[in-house]
C-alpha cells in the first residue's frame, strides 16, 4: 500500500507542478488539500483491501502537491532574499506537524483501539487548513 501511495505521489507531482505554474501555489495547495482530506475521509469508511489501495493512491496524489506548493507560495508572498530562512523554518514546522500527527494517531489508537478517530481528527485538521488557505487565496485574488 505504501508503494502505491508513493507511486501515485511520484506521478501526480507533475500535475501539481503544472497547476502551480498555471494557477499559482495557493490554489495548488487548496486543491491538493481537498484531495488529501477526501482521501483521509475514505480511510475512515473503507474496510476492504482494494478500497484501501485506491484510497492510498488518492492520498498520495493529494499529499505530493502540498509540500512543493508551499515553497512556491513562500516565494510568491515574500522577497527572494528571505527564502534562506523562511523555507527552512517552514520545513521544520512541517516536519514537526507530520511527526506530531503520526504520534497522535498512534496514541489515539492505543486508547481507542481504532484508527477511525485518528483519521477523523486528520480530516478536521485538513478542513482547518483548507479554510485558512481558501481565505488567503480569496484575499490575494
Amino acid at each position: 500500500m505504501l508503494s502505491v501511495l508513493l507511486g501515485s505521489a511520484f506521478v501526480s507531482r507533475l500535475f501539481w507542478g503544472w497547476l502551480s505554474d498555471h494557477a499559482g501555489g495557493l490554489y495548488t495547495i487548496l486543491a491538493a488539500s481537498v484531495c488529501q482530506a477526501a482521501a483521509l475521509a475514505g480511510f475512515i469508511v473503507t474496510q476492504d483491501e482494494a478500497g484501501l489501495f485506491a484510497v492510498a493512491a488518492a492520498f498520495g496524489a493529494g499529499f505530493s502537491g502540498i509540500i512543493p506548493a508551499y515553497v512556491v507560495v513562500l516565494r510568491q508572498l515574500f522577497p527572494a532574499g528571505e527564502a534562506s530562512w523562511r523555507v527552512p523554518v517552514w520545513f521544520f514546522c512541517n516536519i514537526c506537524g507530520m511527526a506530531l500527527g503520526g504520534w497522535l494517531a498512534g496514541a489515539m489508537y492505543d486508547q481507542l483501539g481504532s484508527y477511525a478517530p485518528a483519521f477523523a481528527v486528520g480530516v478536521g485538521f485538513n478542513i482547518a487548513n483548507i479554510a485558512v488557505i481558501g481565505w488567503l487565496a480569496a484575499r490575494i485574488r
